[in-house]
Parts: C-alpha cells; sequence; structure tokens
C-alpha cells in the first residue's frame, strides 16, 4: 500500500450491516478538554433528562455520513477515497458553541471549529468521490462542528444558554489535521462501536 494513503482492517463484523462515515479523528488532549466541556455544562442542567450527551471517546469531525452499507462495499469505498487529490496537512481550532438548527428548538449542541479553507476542500473532494459510488451527495454546506449532545425534545434550557453565550468560554483548543479514516460504526446494547476501517493520510 501507499505510505500515506493505507487501510487499516476489516471490521470484525464483517457479516453484519453497519452504518459508515468518513472522519476526522481527534487527539487524546483535545478529546479530554472537550470531556471537561461536557462535564461543565452538563453540570448546568443535571435533571434535564432531554439532552442526551456525546461518549467523549465517540467525539470526531464527520467529513460525510454514508449511512447503512454491506461489507461488500467496504472495499470499493476505501479505493475512492483513496484516489481523491489529497491536501496539505493544516491545523483546526475548537472554539465556541451552538445548537442546531437554532437556539429556539435546539436539536444539537456542537462546538464550532475554526480551519482553512483546506477543511472544506477535503470534505467536497469526499462527497465527490463518494457519490461516483452511488451515495447522495451533499445538498447543504459543509459546516463542521464535533457534536457535544442531542436533544431528545427541542427545548432551550436557559442556564445552558447564558454559558454558551458567554464568551469567556469560547476557546478549547488546536490540533493538526494530517489524517482521516473511514468508520464502521456497529449499535451494540453498551452503546455504538465505532471501527477504524481505513486511514487515508494528507500530504
Amino acid at each position: 500500500f501507499s505510505p500515506t494513503r493505507c487501510p487499516i482492517r476489516h471490521s470484525l463484523y464483517a457479516s453484519f450491516q453497519m452504518r459508515a462515515f468518513v472522519a476526522i479523528d481527534l487527539p487524546d488532549d483535545l478529546r479530554s478538554a472537550l470531556a471537561r466541556e461536557q462535564a461543565r455544562l452538563r453540570a448546568l442542567c443535571p435533571r434535564n433528562r432531554d439532552i442526551r450527551w456525546t461518549a467523549s471517546e465517540s467525539l470526531h469531525l464527520t467529513l460525510k455520513f454514508l449511512g447503512e452499507i454491506g461489507p461488500d462495499r467496504v472495499p470499493a469505498v476505501i479505493a475512492a477515497l483513496q484516489s481523491i487529490n489529497l491536501v496539505a496537512a493544516f491545523e483546526v481550532e475548537v472554539q465556541g458553541f451552538g445548537f442546531f438548527p437554532d437556539v429556539r428548538r435546539p436539536q444539537v449542541l456542537w462546538a464550532g471549529l475554526e480551519a482553512p479553507p483546506s477543511l472544506g476542500d477535503l470534505a467536497r473532494q469526499v462527497d465527490a468521490a463518494l457519490a461516483k459510488l452511488g451515495f447522495p451527495a451533499e445538498s447543504r454546506p459543509f459546516t463542521p462542528h464535533l457534536t457535544l449532545a442531542r436533544f431528545r425534545t427541542p427545548r432551550a434550557d436557559r442556564r445552558l444558554l447564558e454559558v454558551i453565550e458567554n464568551p469567556q468560554s469560547a476557546r478549547v483548543g488546536r490540533f493538526k489535521v494530517d489524517e482521516f479514516f473511514l468508520f464502521e460504526s456497529h449499535l451494540l446494547p453498551g452503546g455504538a462501536d465505532h471501527t477504524k476501517a481505513g486511514r487515508f493520510r494528507l500530504l
């Protein structure tokens, strides 16, 4: 294999349908910093059962969600991702928090990202490469973010809003992006299990 674009391994769950996505993994120090931010925010609304917090080990920067696929499609997906014109490595800063679709009816609590155009270029190349395999092209602009929590009921929490809107709590950390991955996600009784099925290094 090319030293810059090499598959890792196929999943141990080769006989099952799986959810697949292409994403950038996070370094451990940033993952820990985000876990601290989640704990701080969670402490503001400990009795709010409408909020489902993302496990820190599952945090990642999604480039494209593929949905349910069979294991027979994995080799073609890896080949498509190996064929794209990769961008040079770049740095991303995690800063700011917000809600999708808005603060009045929140469905997702996210941490924002400041990144160079290279991140958007990479996402568009991933999208175009996989569209050739029949995966629907993205209809909305790429909006990079890290999902910290999801809301079962889209209802704003005043205490959460007050802290998130405070600019002093905006910056979390920086990290270098020099590779991305194809992930397989399997739903297990204890939660989702993410397996790296392919690694793709940037220039």
